[in-house]
């Protein structure tokens, strides 16, 4: 039976709220949240979890976006809790984004520790670093010119290749993680769950011991995750983010759900439906936006959906995330049968003829 999802990272909501960073805290014994600040993001901050190890040293799930202030708010939450950088044993990185990888590989120069990812995630990786920011640049407007941009629109949008540079220069795992694997953090059991929708590879991990389900940013408690298409990526993301978020909906109820964002809570079932309910919805209003605008691309679709803002004040990245993720949302119907290109350069989308 589901649970009404609640609250219970109280101190986490009222920080958001305030518009702060909130506080290092103690969630269980021998277990913290360090809250590791996103530049210039909407998202603020992830949380990363240090667990203490038995036999010495500290394991994270998760690590931060590569930056100074990211760098000392890390390790000065380490310290704060009575360790430091150089005691963590190994990172649990539950998928690729920069905000949760970016600081592995300064923390594994510094201490030794292991990284290790889901494989999907990990292939990634090894690809975009056989890129430089040029290459990068060139791929991601040729991919938005295939939905409908031009290509001075796209390359504004994308941005400079030194804007892309970082994302070539991620550290690579050093462990797999495949789903149902056992994390190597001795005294805990956290159980990898391979939940692909944000990421081909995205892991949530069930810890069996104490009942946590350490959710990364495939369940939130406020937001809907983004779901996007990418070059080279997954060929319909949505869809294998609706199946992982039946089957997190399904287990067990957890004791409390910790994701990488916002505030911990409980009734992650409840809030496993939220999220598929607010999809269909989402997919109904885009079917109706191309019955009205047939022969529409994903990037001129994307203006007839409603948005967080008005569609006119989009631009740069928060227009391409808007792009992508309609055209993830045109994937799902047209696997449904429900739309179908229309030819022509750039391939529009039609409402199936019933």
């Amino acid at each position: 039976m589901s649970t009404a999802s609640e609250i219970t990272g109280t101190a986490q909501h009222a920080a958001w709220q305030a518009r702060a960073l909130p506080p290092v805290e103690q969630l269980r014994p021998d277990l913290w949240s360090i809250p590791v600040p996103i530049p210039h993001s909407p998202l603020r901050y992830v949380s990363v979890y240090a667990f203490a190890l038995t036999g010495g040293g500290i394991g994270l799930v998760d690590c931060g976006w590569l930056s100074e202030p990211g760098w000392e708010a890390l390790t000065g939450g380490l310290t704060g809790i009575g360790s430091s950088v150089g005691d963590v044993r190994g990172v649990l990185v539950t998928h690729m984004h920069y905000d949760h990888l970016g600081l592995a590989g300064r923390v594994r120069e510094a201490s030794g520790a292991w990284i290790a990812m889901h494989p999907a995630d990990g292939d990634v990786v090894r690809a975009w670093n056989r890129r430089d920011g040029a290459q990068a640049v060139a791929r991601n407007v040729e991919f938005l010119v295939g939905l409908g941009a031009d290509t001075d629109t796209a390359a504004a949008d994308v941005g400079s290749p030194e804007r892309w540079t970082r994302f070539t220069e991620m550290a690579v795992p050093d462990r797999d993680l495949l789903d149902g694997d056992v994390a190597d953090f001795p005294g805990w059991s956290l159980r990898a769950v391979h939940t692909p929708g944000h990421t081909a590879g995205h892991l949530c991990f069930a810890e069996e011991r104490t009942g946590l389900f350490l959710s990364g940013d495939h369940v939130l408690p406020r937001i809907s995750p983004n779901i996007s298409t990418e070059s080279g990526g997954a060929p319909d993301p949505l869809r294998d983010y609706l199946s992982s978020l039946g089957a997190v909906r399904d287990r067990p109820e957890p004791t409390e759900v910790l994701p990488a964002h916002e505030w911990r809570f409980t009734g992650l079932a409840t809030r496993a439906q939220e999220l598929l309910d607010h999809h269909e919805t989402r997919l109904a209003e885009l079917l109706a936006a191309v019955r009205a605008h047939p022969g529409s691309t994903p990037w001129e679709l994307a203006a007839h959906l409603t948005w967080s803002r008005p569609w006119s004040s989009y631009e740069r990245g928060m227009r391409v995330f808007a792009v992508t993720e309609t055209d993830a949302h045109v994937r799902l119907l047209a696997s449904r049968g429900d739309v179908v290109p229309t030819p022509g350069p750039v391939p529009g989308w039609t409402a199936a003829q019933r």
